[in-house]
């Protein structure tokens, strides 16, 4: 058919069924593509990405953002992939965005990351010790000298790790057989005997946990050492916490200290994809709850947290402003 042709048949087709051509929404016409950065499968983040994604996926028509998850290694892989462009939003432990921010610890010789914007908030990450049942340990100072997964590369429990240790009485002997596995390898790593214990930081309760205590016999315990005491004082983004009675097999909770998941993204994010992500979440919040049994207890007023370190991002700030979610008086209070 000739281009003619073509205009002729259109015309036709427009005349005899005058709603035959609709032109595409403005949101629709202009597809945009954003990528939340999450953390290891057995953990919450990735459940909470994946779930985000599929409701902001559900009505793209209308808004027009579309949504992918990456899996990550976790807080440190996620800031500095934020920083680069590589995603446009990640799930960071609060500890590791205040540094970031502030171009503290494991950032300083990047610098300030000054672009940070949190968004939300969401469950306890508490500091917890997995060993085997049979095992002699039974407190923090008990592993000196021990093959201890302190977490993979570039996730914020290896990093929170050796702040912990930096307030510990242990010599360089005692801090010589640190591993650094992924989460996939420490179920098995720990019942084969391949390591003595490992650490996370993490929302109870956690599918890693469970799936250790599926291959072999194990407990848990946290950090409640004196020395924490001195790593409360000087670290606000930390806070006692408690790993849950009635899980692992604990029939009391288990003193220990932990760090808050946050949502985050950059200063370059547009107002309304932010508002496009929250409303998402906000209005299937329910379901959100239900994804991961770490959430069951979160609130709407607990996400919208005046303490993170980053300034809340305006599109956040507008949303849970006119939501209700945020007061006035609160929301003078952010950065």
């Amino acid at each position: 058919m000739t281009a003619a042709g073509g205009l002729i048949l259109a015309s036709t087709l427009l005349a005899i069924f005058p709603g035959i051509f609709v032109q595409p929404t403005a949101a629709a016409a202009e597809q945009r593509f954003v990528t939340i950065g999450t953390g290891g499968v057995t953990g919450v983040y990735y459940p909470s990405g994946g779930a985000t994604c599929k409701i902001v996926n559900r009505s793209r028509s209308e808004h027009g953002v579309r949504c992918s998850v990456e899996t990550t290694f976790g807080s440190i892989a996620n800031i500095e992939k934020l920083r680069r462009g590589e995603i446009d939003f990640g799930y960071v432990q609060s500890d590791w965005q205040h540094h970031a921010y502030f171009g503290t610890s494991v950032f300083e010789e990047r610098g300030a990351f000054d672009d940070l914007r949190s968004i939300f908030s969401l469950h306890s990450e508490v500091a917890t010790i997995v060993v085997r049942q049979e095992s002699s340990y039974h407190s923090v100072n008990d592993l000196k000298g021990a093959r201890v997964n302190i977490g993979a590369a570039g996730s914020g429990s290896a990093a929170s790790w050796k702040t912990l240790v930096g307030y510990l009485d242990w010599s360089a002997g005692d801090r010589a057989h640190f591993s650094e596995l992924g989460t996939s390898e420490l179920a098995e790593a720990l019942c084969e005997g391949e390591i003595d214990a490992y650490f996370a930081l993490i929302g109870h309760p956690a599918g890693l946990i469970e799936e250790t205590q599926q291959k072999c016999d194990a407990r848990v315990f946290g950090v409640d050492e004196v020395a924490v005491d001195g790593l409360l004082q000087d670290a606000p983004y930390y806070m006692p916490a408690d790993i849950p009675a009635g899980l692992y097999g604990l029939k009391e909770p288990v003193q220990s200290y932990g760090a808050v998941a946050t949502f985050v993204t950059s200063a370059r994010m547009p107002d309304d994809i932010v508002a496009t992500m929250l409303t998402a979440l906000v209005d299937n919040f329910e379901s959100f709850q239900k994804l991961h049994p770490a959430l069951n207890g979160l609130k709407l007023e607990d996400m919208a947290s005046g303490d993170m370190a980053a300034p809340i991002h305006p599109g956040a700030k507008d949303f849970f402003l006119e939501r209700g979610i945020l007061t006035e008086d609160k929301a003078n209070g952010q950065k």
